[in-house]
């Protein structure tokens, strides 16, 4: 349908009667309108590459309604059992389990997470088994998972946590290849490197705490308070992703600053600033939107494989499991046995946000719903059996809770299961 003209306007033989109809003077904009157009542009400020991604999809004719993809998952052997959510279930405890890996046999796990070598007096926690309800969690294989990566480059992008869990997976592998001079890990900045020679084959972790652009890039020195987000800025890092068959992302721990985030407009590198503030949600949002768009681009669903893992919750507050007041996970011992049980610092906010956006994709990412079967866990975390930042002082000392680390994980342990779930989900899907 053809757009109606709009009136010519009048020649100029018809400007003598013009002042028969006299123009009126102009007017300022309206205080609502002046609204208006100012919450338009801060949106688009704000979403800028959404806007951006939507023109690309105009020009490309790209605007058929979002779909999933429908393409057999890469890397897939087999399926899961009908109705089989693994995600679904409880902690059992099983002594003929034990670990996948001894903590001493591997030397490539942080001192921050050596609980054992750090003189916890218990191993219970490396004896819990997740049992998904009405189906059984596939075996962890070694051997199918490095035959696999045979050739290919598998990739952690995230924060400390997704460091644990890369770690997690080097441990469950490495025992496969005896010859210490066919595998090395190398770190270089924000990358580090794990590579099994004789399979020409990588595992890697980058640190990307916000997956954008940020002023705690530093994988060294990133404890700053007034943390910062660089708006549209995943490519920064996204450079270093590129080429990789299998990524695992995560963030959310360094978002939760409080009800606010701050968002760079401009660069790190202008004199003058321009920084708005916006909900934790709308800036949480913001980055998952970016990192859906960067998989859309440099990945391809029918020989690569994008997840999302969820975020790991904390145990700083024994009040919410009903625990003695002003205490937390230290000297925790046993997982919790309440199945609806979720802690007061896991943001039901962000999950639906995650929700909302995975529900848009239109990249096929793999969502490792790890939140509520780690929520049980306040008895895994390292608490004060790692290698401690600072020297402690007499009144640390004197009150171990004050100290305790009760969001990072030991090793061997819960990420091993993290890891198991992969296996699951790229292997079974």
């Amino acid at each position: 349908m053809k757009t109606p003209r709009s009136p010519s306007p009048p020649s100029s033989s018809s400007s003598s009667s013009s002042s028969a109809f006299p123009l009126r003077k102009a007017r300022g904009l309206s205080p609502f309108l002046f609204t208006l157009l100012a919450f338009i542009v801060f949106v688009v400020t704000l979403y800028g590459e959404d806007f951006m991604c939507l023109l690309d999809d105009v020009v490309a004719g790209n605007t058929s309604p979002r779909r999933k993809w429908e393409v057999e998952p890469a890397f897939a052997v087999g399926k899961k059992p009908a109705g089989c959510d693994y995600f679904s279930g409880r902690w059992v405890w099983d002594e003929t389990a034990g670990p996948l890996y001894e903590e001493s046999e591997c030397p490539y796990i942080q001192p921050q997470l050596t609980c054992q070598a750090h003189g916890r007096p218990d191993r219970d926690y490396q004896f819990w088994r997740w049992q998904p309800h009405g189906c059984d969690l596939p075996s962890f294989n070694a051997t199918l998972m490095l035959e696999s990566l045979r050739g290919k480059r598998m990739m952690y992008v995230g924060d400390s946590l997704n460091r644990g869990q890369y770690v997690s997976m080097v441990c469950l592998v490495h025992r496969l290849i005896p010859n210490e001079s066919a595998k090395s890990m190398e770190t270089t900045g924000s990358l580090t490197v794990f590579t099994a020679a004789d399979y020409n084959a990588t595992i890697e972790f980058y640190w990307a705490p916000f997956l954008l652009e940020s002023n705690s890039d530093d994988a060294v020195i990133h404890r700053v308070s007034d943390r910062i987000v660089r708006r549209g800025s995943i490519n920064k890092h996204g450079r270093h992703w590129k080429g990789a068959d299998v990524v695992v992302f995560n963030t959310y721990l360094w978002w939760m600053t409080g009800l606010k985030m701050k968002i760079l407009q401009g660069s790190f590198d202008d004199e003058a600033k321009e920084i708005v503030e916006v909900s934790t949600e709308d800036a949480y949002r913001m980055a998952m939107r970016s990192m859906m768009r960067w998989a859309r681009k440099n990945m391809d669903p029918r020989r690569t494989r994008v997840f999302f893992t969820s975020m790991s919750p904390t145990h700083a507050k024994s009040g919410d499991w009903g625990g003695e007041p002003g205490k937390n996970c230290y000297n925790e011992t046993t997982p919790i046995n309440n199945a609806t049980y979720w802690g007061s610092d896991s943001r039901r906010s962000i999950m639906q946000v995650i929700g909302e956006e995975f529900g848009k994709s239109k990249y096929p990412v793999t969502f490792l719903n790890i939140t509520q079967l780690s929520n049980y866990r306040k008895d895994a975390h390292t608490s004060i059996y790692k290698k401690q930042w600072s020297p402690l002082t007499a009144e640390q000392l004197a009150n171990p809770v004050s100290y305790a680390d009760c969001t990072h994980w030991c090793l061997p342990g819960l990420q091993d299961t993290w890891n198991e779930l992969l296996f699951a989900k790229l292997f079974y899907p």
